[in-house]
């Protein structure tokens, strides 16, 4: 299999710079449960371009059973991100059948760090770790403002969908946990009133950021779980508390406080939205990320996976259900 993926990469060097082009130093960064992700260079008369291709290795399966978009789709959000000013990693070839990838797509390849507990810890980051919640914000604004891709076939989910999606995968598993049978109430009892939807990335979190020590947010990565939603579950998801790695003082994404990324989506040109609203999504956020802890843990306990990180993920819910009742506790 990585035979034919560089064997489809030197084919694409001389598509994309020509004849001469050569594939340099390739190397497989990361393989989920369906995509790959490969770095590599393209050398052409010592003009080296650095690229990212990320492909579907395997049919796409999405444990949530959300309806998550293909590549063709990410590229189409990438490139309406960009337009709408939101940094990202910039596209520049969706690959067809002539290129032998399958479903994938290049992009530049952004320079920064990715893993959550290192940019909420090393002082590397300590410079800008002060603004990288405004600077969320601000982004998140610029997306919440795109006008969506057409013909890709965008979800359109808010509260009462979420909920009932979730609770579907939570009762198909069996155990009942008092917490989040209290969670799935609650948050039907007091959904908020339903806004007009926008473009929402769905999965916007430290660790889905590439961020580079000198700028900040340089760019914002997976695009798969975008959908048309409340612009509230961005602000909320980033707020998790198992996106915090470690510093559960600094409830925006381990860096920042909830002013400052409220002040920067406003900053950003996106309308203020009240805090007890962002704060409805982080539940949710608490409580999806909680059933989806439970589905690892029985994707390995029922024989379907026998890989390790399953039942070590899924030990997390419990750490969930504690986010879940502190949210409660302080009045949600």
């Amino acid at each position: 299999m990585e035979t034919d993926v560089l064997v489809g990469l030197g084919r694409l060097a001389a598509r994309l710079r020509g004849p001469h082009a050569c594939l340099v130093d390739a190397r497989r960064l990361s393989g989920g449960a369906s995509l790959e992700t490969w770095a590599f260079d393209i050398d052409a008369a010592g003009e080296p371009d650095r690229l990212i291709l990320r492909r579907r290795a395997f049919p796409k399966v999405d444990p949530t059973g959300f309806q998550s978009v293909n590549l063709a789709g990410e590229a189409a959000l990438l490139r309406a991100a960009a337009a709408a000013g939101a940094p990202v990693p910039p596209l520049i070839h969706l690959c067809d059948e002539a290129d032998g990838l399958g479903e994938a797509h290049v992009t530049s390849r952004i320079d920064g760090e990715t893993l959550g507990r290192r940019i909420v810890t090393d002082p590397a980051y300590e410079s800008v770790r002060p603004g990288l919640a405004r600077q969320c914000g601000e982004i998140m604004a610029r997306i919440h403002g795109a006008p969506p891709p057409p013909g890709i076939g965008l979800a359109v989910e808010d509260a009462p969908v979420v909920l009932d999606r979730y609770e579907r995968l939570y009762r198909a598993i069996g155990p009942e946990r008092p917490i989040l049978e209290l969670a799935f109430r609650h948050l039907r009892v007091n959904a908020p009133d339903p806004v007009a939807p926008v473009l929402v990335h769905g999965d916007f979190r430290n660790g889905n950021l590439i961020i580079d020590p000198g700028v900040g947010v340089a760019a914002v990565l997976d695009w798969e779980m975008a959908h048309l939603g409340d612009p509230a579950e961005d602000l909320g998801w980033i707020c998790v508390n198992s996106w915090r790695f470690g510093r559960p003082d600094r409830p925006v994404g381990g860096f920042g406080d909830y002013a400052e990324l409220m002040a920067g989506y406003e900053q950003g040109g996106g309308p203020a939205i009240p805090l007890g609203r962002v704060r409805y999504w982080q539940a949710m956020g608490s409580l999806m990320w909680a059933v989806i802890c439970m589905r690892m843990y029985d994707s390995w306990a029922s024989g379907l996976t026998n890989s390790v990180e399953r039942p070590m993920i899924g030990r997390r819910v419990s750490e969930a259900e504690i986010d879940l009742i502190n949210l409660f506790e302080a009045g949600l």
